[in-house]
């Protein structure tokens, strides 16, 4: 028997979308959790054009599924079609299964078909937890290269991993459900750059917030994901953590007109992540991989309140990883750092908001 995925049979986890019989997942932490009762079932994952590349150098879908809390399987996407096979813990009872997209939507898609299981046999969605947390951000939100400990070697899904990253990490501290959305490289006025005369102004988070992110990597019948859009009224967050402006830096630097204009579409941006989320408490987080910028995410936060009358935001400065642990690919922090950051981040929510 086939379970179809949807939220009447699962909990679907961050922003999904099913096509037919597929349910798509793009974004960091995207994936489903559900209890199942029986024996095992099997799991079958679509891949997108980027599992058929020979020697893709691990830049296909990453994915990680959990029985009760404990690793059981974490692949990359290497084929056009998986199936894994997945058993119950006792080898017969209730467990729950959580699957996780670990690698983020730039460079890797995967859909999951409907749930085969046999008679007797049951799928129930997890129930919803009391918090709700949306992530915002880039690179560090997704995990890049946290199991990479060398900072020379370049990005790759097969060392990016969101559970390890101080989204995910605040969010399991907090007993929250979660959604991301997040893209490396990505900034408000501008992606990062290793050059200060080339902006790069296609790599911006609020042109694609809206939608399901943005992909290279394409799947056979189905849209892009920029140009699919997300129903927000499908899952309103408590809080949202907004974690940007390390991409713009590498643009900004010490241009104090760079480092306005970088403010000042901030606000813009809080204005549409206000719109889409309008009971939430919005959180400005900046510092993990520098602060330079943190004054003018504090500024924006101040104009977009003022313009506003919105009073719930604040703004919040997370420890920048240290030298001395080292560092994880492309000089991202590693595992230990985002922990750093989440404790921080953590202590501050229960502290302001849950108290």
């Amino acid at each position: 028997m086939k379970i179809a995925l949807t939220s009447e049979n699962v909990k679907l986890l961050g922003r999904t979308v099913l096509f037919e019989d597929m349910l798509l997942l793009s974004l960091s932490g995207s994936g489903i959790e559900f209890e199942y009762t029986g024996k095992g079932l099997t799991l079958t994952f679509i891949g997108g054009e980027a599992s058929e590349i020979p020697n893709n150098q691990g830049n296909q879908a990453r994915i990680g599924i959990y029985v009760n809390g404990q690793l059981k399987e974490d692949f990359l996407l290497n084929e056009r079609k998986i199936e894994k096979r997945i058993t119950a813990v006792s080898g017969e009872g209730t467990s729950v299964i959580r699957v996780i997209k670990l690698s983020e939507c730039a460079m890797s898609l995967v859909g999951i078909l409907p749930i085969e299981i046999t008679e007797g046999e049951k799928v129930n969605p997890t129930p919803e937890k009391k918090l709700k947390i949306e992530f915002i951000g880039d690179s560090i939100t997704c995990g890049y290269g946290v199991e990479d400990p060398d900072p020379l070697h370049d990005f790759k899904t097969g060392t990016e991993n969101v559970t390890k990253s101080f989204s995910y990490m605040t969010a399991a501290a907090l007993d929250a459900d979660f959604q991301m959305f997040s893209i490396s490289g990505y900034g408000i006025i501008s992606g990062y750059t290793d050059d200060i005369s080339i902006r790069h102004e296609d790599q911006l988070i609020p042109t694609f917030y809206k939608s399901m992110g943005l992909s290279y990597d394409k799947m056979e019948g189905i849209p892009e994901t920029k140009d699919i859009m997300w129903d927000f009224d499908r899952y309103q967050p408590d809080i949202v953590v907004v974690n940007l402006g390390t991409n713009d830096d590498s643009y900004c630097q010490d241009d104090r007109e760079r480092q306005n204009w970088f403010s000042s579409e901030y606000t813009k941006f809080l204005k549409t992540v206000r719109e889409k989320n309008s009971n939430a408490v919005i959180i400005c987080v900046l510092g993990v991989m520098g602060d330079r910028l943190f004054p003018a995410v504090c500024k924006a936060k101040e104009d977009y309140s003022v313009e506003t009358g919105d009073k719930n935001i604040v703004t919040l400065h997370l420890p920048e990883q240290d030298p001395e642990v080292g560092y994880g690919a492309n000089y991202h922090p590693l595992e230990s750092e985002h922990r750093k950051a989440a404790d921080v981040l953590v202590e501050f929510i229960k502290e302001k908001y849950l108290n």
